[in-house]
């Protein structure tokens, strides 16, 4: 397995956040949460030579899927996404493939390792490549916050679990790409959200409830 690239792109009106990422050996690429300006995401990974073979999905919330029917029939991609999410996204795209917990899901030379992280919707997604360095997080983590809790399918002892055993157990020095441009940067790092970050400075999930008023 070989470090795949990341593009963050800033899309639409809700200061959403795209990736593109890229196999530089094969050109081989896959964009996430096509939410809107399709054509720019699209447009990005032309202009690097890259083919979009695979589509990721962090959720299936309006704002991150808005342009999935889109990048689905521009580029003929297989949509990946948490089981509970197929049907939705399979109202988009005709290709809609679940995926496991753990799974590699192969890019080119390189992988893009699907981590379930529920708490602010039941299928939520974070997708992590080892050897990047790299983690998209969508609507789990922000810059200095993170996706509400208060959704009535939200979890907030599941979003408790999710930040800190499941993302808590990868390297500190992860660079974290969030779902939006809500933070003072763009990007940050986990050991920076863990010493930083409220959500993440909250000992169980009692005190984790009470921070965010539940």
């Amino acid at each position: 397995m070989i470090p795949l690239e990341v593009i963050q792109i800033e899309v639409g009106l809700l200061q959403n956040f795209c990736e593109v990422i890229g196999c530089p050996q094969t050109g081989e690429a896959a964009l996430i949460d096509p939410a809107f300006e399709v054509d720019r995401l699209v447009g990005a990974a032309k202009k690097r030579g890259w083919t979009v073979t695979t589509i990721l999905l962090t959720h299936t919330h309006d704002d991150h899927i808005a342009g999935l029917d889109e990048a689905a029939e521009l580029t003929g991609a297989v949509v990946r996404c948490h089981p509970v999410e197929v049907d939705t996204a399979g109202q988009q795209a005709p290709n809609v493939v679940p995926v496991d917990d753990g799974e590699d899901v192969l890019v080119g030379q390189g992988r893009i390792r699907a981590l379930y992280t529920p708490g602010h919707m039941p299928g939520c997604v974070c997708w992590y490549l080892p050897e990047t360095g790299a983690l998209i997080t969508g609507d789990v983590l922000f810059v200095g916050s993170i996706g509400g809790v208060k959704f009535p399918q939200s979890d907030p002892d599941a979003m408790f679990h999710s930040l800190h055993r499941v993302l808590g157990a990868l390297p500190e020095e992860t660079r974290v790409y969030p779902g939006h441009d809500y933070g003072k940067t763009p990007t940050s790092t986990l050991a920076w959200e863990f010493v930083h970050n409220p959500a993440l400075q909250v000992d169980d999930a009692a005190a984790f409830r009470k921070l965010h008023g539940l």
